[in-house]
Parts: structure tokens; sequence; C-alpha cells
């Protein structure tokens, strides 16, 4: 299903018209901010933060060996497993509150120039 998704999607993409390309890229700044926004306020709530790490270790199994005559036998074997896991991470609240009031600042800011260039968008692309 996922592969049908990523085929077609190419295919969507070009269904856009450069009216809401434009509108849509006017504010790609502003949706990161955002994100960064929910990510910080979720750490203060919290009082820690959360990372993700990758934890990899080796695990035991059977592989298909060919041989050179052709023939195919079972071997064990050792495969790497990778996984990501969620672990806490201790922060400095203080530092935290200051990034979340940086952050809501630039948004206000990103707000304004997002509106302006949206109404240019608008403006340039009739439909």
């Amino acid at each position: 299903m996922r592969l049908i998704t990523l085929a077609l999607l190419p295919l969507l993409a070009a269904c856009v018209t450069p009216r809401e390309a434009c509108i849509a890229n006017a504010g790609s700044d502003l949706r990161v901010i955002n994100s960064l926004i929910g990510t910080t306020r979720g750490n203060l709530a919290r009082g820690f933060a959360i990372e993700t790490q990758q934890k990899i270790r080796e695990v035991n199994t059977t592989c298909a060996t060919e041989l050179p005559d052709g023939t195919i036998i079972r071997t064990e074997c050792e495969k790497v497993a990778v996984r990501d896991v969620q672990v806490p991470v201790a922060i400095d609240l203080n530092a935290e509150h200051a990034k979340l009031s940086s952050l809501e600042e630039r948004q206000r800011q990103l707000q304004i120039n997002a509106e302006a260039v949206r109404q240019q968008c608008i403006a340039a692309n009739p439909e």
C-alpha cells in the first residue's frame, strides 16, 4: 500500500496549481516553528525531553546459503537488528522557557510574513 501511495505522490503534486504551491511554500517555515513550539511545550509540561536513540543488537537467526554447486543450505547466522527507542533526557527548564519565548516571538513574525506572502500569491495567481 505504501508503494502505491508513494508512486501516486508525484501525480498528485502535478495537480497542484501555482497558487496552491505558492501558498504552501509561504507557510513552510511557520509549520516548522509550530512543530518546535509543540515539542518545547511538551518538554516543559513533562519536565524532561524525549530523545530517540537507536539500539543495535545482533540476533541469531537462520540464513539460506547457496553452495557453489547451486544447492541451498540453511545455516545459523547473526543479523543486526536496529530499533528506535524513546529515552528521557534531562533539560534546563529555564533555558527551555527562554527557547519557547524566542520561538513564540519568531512565530508571530512568521505569521505576519506568511500572510503577506499569501496575499501576494493570491494577487499573482488569480484562479
